[in-house]
Order: C-alpha cells, then sequence, then structure tokens
C-alpha cells in the first residue's frame, strides 16, 4: 500500500532539491502517494497569504508532509511561513541530527549531535511591535509603569514567552527519543544567568524533567558557553534541546561542524502530524540553477522513511549517500574544496548517482 505525503515543493531551490529526493525516495521502491501543495510566496505568486489553508488541511489529513524549503525575506512585513506552519500544525518538536560523513570537508571528525529545538514559543511566535507607533508607545509606557523603563523612545519591542507547559512537553519528548535512540546525555541549554524568568523557567522545568528520568544523563550549558564548547570540544555533547531561538542558530553551528547545511537534515513533530524539511533556506539566488546540494533534504526524506516504518529504505539511502560523499566525484560544488571547480556535479547528478547505486 502506498504511503499517503504531503509533498510542499517550497520556494527558491526548494522545488529542484524536493524532486531530486522524491525521485530517490521512489527509487528504493516504497510506493507513495504524493499530495502536491504549492506553498509559500514566490509559489502562491506573493499573495498575502504564503501558507494557504488548504495546505496545512492537507497535512493534518495524511499527517506526514515531506517538506522544501520557504522564503523569509529579510525586512518584509510577512513573518516565516515555515514557522508559521509549525505553529498551526502545533510542530512544537524540532529534531535536527548533524552527523559526521567521511570524505566531507570539516575540521572535525566523528560528530553526532542531535539539536531538539522547541518550536512554539520564544521571539519566533512573532508577537512585535514596531518602533514609532502607538502599540509600540503604549507598551512602552506600561512597562515603564511596571519599573522597567526602556532606554530609547525609538525601540521596536519583541514579547518572548516561555511556558513551563511547552518545556515540559519538549523535554518529556527529549527524553523520549533519547531513549529511543539510545542516546547517552540530553543538555539543556539557556541564558538563565540574564533572562531569569524566561530562560529560567526553561531550566527550572527542565530540571524537574530530568528528575523523572534518571535513567539518561542530564546537564546544563549556558548559551553562549556552550557555542564555544561546540566549537572545540563537541564530543563531550549527545542531545542538546533549546528555546526556539537558541535552537535555529546553534543548528546551524552543529551543520558546520559536519560539513555545512548541505547535509543537516530535519524533523518536526507534533502529537499527530511530522514534516521533514533541511536545515537550510531556500537559497533564491541558486533557483533554478540546478547547482543546490540536495542531499540535506534527501537525509530528511530518510528520516520520513523511518517514520513511516520503511527503515530499510532509509538505510539503503543513507549508505548510498555515505558512499556518494566518501567517493567525492559527484558532490556539488559547496562540497568541494575550490567552490569553483569544474567538476562539481549539479543537483540532479547527485540524485541520478544516488538512484544508480540504489538500483545495484
Amino acid at each position: 500500500m502506498a504511503h499517503r505525503v504531503t509533498l510542499i515543493p517550497g520556494d527558491g531551490t526548494g522545488p529542484e532539491l524536493v524532486d531530486a529526493t522524491r525521485r530517490v525516495l521512489e527509487a528504493t521502491g516504497v510506493a507513495f502517494d504524493w499530495d502536491i501543495r504549492q506553498t509559500g510566496i514566490e509559489a502562491q505568486g506573493g499573495e498575502l497569504d504564503p501558507l494557504p489553508a488548504a495546505t496545512l488541511e492537507a497535512v493534518r489529513s495524511t499527517g506526514v508532509a515531506l517538506k522544501g524549503p520557504l522564503t523569509s525575506p529579510i525586512g518584509s512585513s510577512f513573518h516565516s511561513p515555515s514557522g508559521a506552519l509549525r505553529t498551526e500544525l502545533g510542530l512544537y518538536a524540532q529534531v535536527r541530527p548533524c552527523k559526521s560523513f567521511p570524505g566531507a570537508r570539516s575540521r572535525f571528525e566523528n560528530v553526532d549531535l542531535v539539536v531538539i529545538r522547541e518550536c512554539t514559543e520564544d521571539l519566533y511566535v512573532g508577537v512585535e511591535f514596531e518602533q514609532g507607533t502607538a502599540n509600540a508607545r503604549a507598551l512602552r509606557e506600561w512597562v515603564a509603569a511596571h519599573g522597567q523603563p526602556l532606554p530609547h523612545l525609538d525601540s521596536g519591542i519583541a514579547i518572548k514567552p516561555i511556558s513551563a507547559t511547552a518545556t515540559r512537553r519538549v523535554f518529556e519528548f527529549a527524553f523520549a527519543y533519547a531513549r529511543k535512540h539510545g542516546r547517552r546525555k540530553i543538555t539543556a541549554v539557556h541564558k538563565a544567568n540574564v533572562q531569569k524568568y524566561t530562560d529560567g523557567l526553561w531550566l527550572y522545568t527542565a530540571r524537574t524533567v530530568a528528575s523523572e528520568h534518571p535513567d539518561i544523563e542530564f546537564e546544563d550549558r549556558i548559551v553562549d558557553n556552550l557555542c564555544m564548547q561546540l566549537v572545540q570540544r563537541p564530543e563531550e555533547y549527545d542531545v542538546l534541546v533549546l528555546p526556539n531561538l537558541y535552537g535555529d542558530i546553534v543548528s546551524d553551528i552543529a551543520a558546520g561542524l559536519v560539513g555545512g547545511l548541505g547535509l543537516a537534515p530535519g524533523a518536526n513533530y507534533g502529537d499527530n502530524v511530522a514534516v521533514f524539511e533541511p536545515t537550510h533556506g531556500a537559497a533564491p539566488r541558486y533557483a533554478g540553477a540546478n547547482r543546490a546540494n540536495p542531499l540535506a533534504q534527501i537525509l530528511s526524506g530518510c528520516l520520513m522513511l523511518h517514520h513511516l516504518g520503511e527503515h530499510a529504505a532509509a538505510e539503503r539511502v543513507e549508505g548510498a549517500v555515505a558512499d556518494l560523499i566518501r567517493d567525492g566525484k559527484t558532490v556539488t560544488f559547496d562540497m568541494k574544496d575550490d567552490r569553483d571547480d569544474p567538476t562539481a556535479a549539479s543537483t540532479s547528478d547527485v540524485a541520478d548517482a544516488l538512484i544508480a547505486t540504489l538500483n545495484r
């Protein structure tokens, strides 16, 4: 029986990455019934709703989606459609594995980290007040009246909510994930030394949950200190659990340890829905050029195969990816020592090489 999966090609390089991934996944022999949904600012032709309600309903119906990157223009009034999708679907736990592949360009070996990011709270909820507006002025006056005056009258203001409910939920997920996947340690990442009532609540709740799961080692780290230690001693860490903003930043650092965003897959989990997507963005300047690295998208497809119970197929694709990287001949420009190397493979070349391996 075919797996019914919502397919969201996305913006920028998304459509070509998703097409490459679809072809590789189908080459495993696993049957799919793709429900294709055009979503995003570009795909919607600049319409005011880059995340159509029909897409959300489609994902709720299938329960699983493979998604390409969506554009979030810097300085635009648009909020991130990817973030909105996670919020609307209740995708509270984002999992971003970062694992070394022999042959990848990296200063490190044998890195094996998992970043788990809480995705429904923190500054990413988009509760902001533009500087100079009546709402910003009213909020500033209210804050000042309650003993916390802002130093500048022309401030833009953002609200950072962290709740005990959402924090407990993501740490319960993290401990269950660690137990299921044989991970040894969870590190709660925070800035509780400064953010007393938000990150402080995050840390207090994390410690409370950890006390209920004594079979898994637990520790905490201040986020800036963690970033330094990751680039010195990444082998000391296993599963990192972070609030939304820190998780986004630290997952990019972790990707850099293993060769870059082109090798960084991701998965988003809610209670009844899972969406699989790469860590990287849409890279619109490379759109249509057939140059972008599809491996993060393909590895996200592997995470989806595992989720669907197709473990053997996932392992075959993972093995083919590892062989391709180790060989080093059919890789895209970002994985070459010289990014202008004329022997760099195209997006479709990488997919073709993986399919040939799977067919042997």
